[in-house]
């Protein structure tokens, strides 16, 4: 199972939750560059979550698979989900960070604005 390198994965899942769940400032380049990486970390749990699927049925239609890959299996089916549902659920939290942040910026640059007379 091919995977982002720890350190990478673990510092990319550090900064989403900053972000989008400790509020820290950050830019709207930033927040575009973390939903790159954290979009890129979905799509390759999502590879890695039907990779497993289709080990866990090529295992439970042949009677002779061992069960301790079984429950390997599906150990790795359920903690890919975890992932997967997290990796979304900070993606979407990026998203909305992305418009309060436009909000913020547009509503600074209307109240700054000269009055029209």
């Amino acid at each position: 199972m091919s995977r982002l390198p720890e350190k990478l994965d673990l510092a990319l899942v550090i900064r989403l939750r900053e972000v989008v769940v400790g509020g820290e400032a950050t830019t709207e380049s930033e927040l575009r560059a973390l939903a790159d990486q954290a979009g890129g970390w979905a799509r390759a749990t999502e590879a890695q979550l039907r990779a497993a699927d289709a080990r866990l049925g090529k295992l439970n239609a042949d009677p002779a698979s061992p069960l301790a890959e079984m429950a390997e299996e599906i150990r790795r089916v359920d903690a890919l989900g975890e992932e997967l549902e997290e990796a979304r659920s900070l993606l979407a939290g990026l998203e909305e960070r992305a418009r309060e942040l436009r909000t913020a910026y547009l509503k600074h640059h209307a109240d700054s604005a000269p009055r029209l007379s």
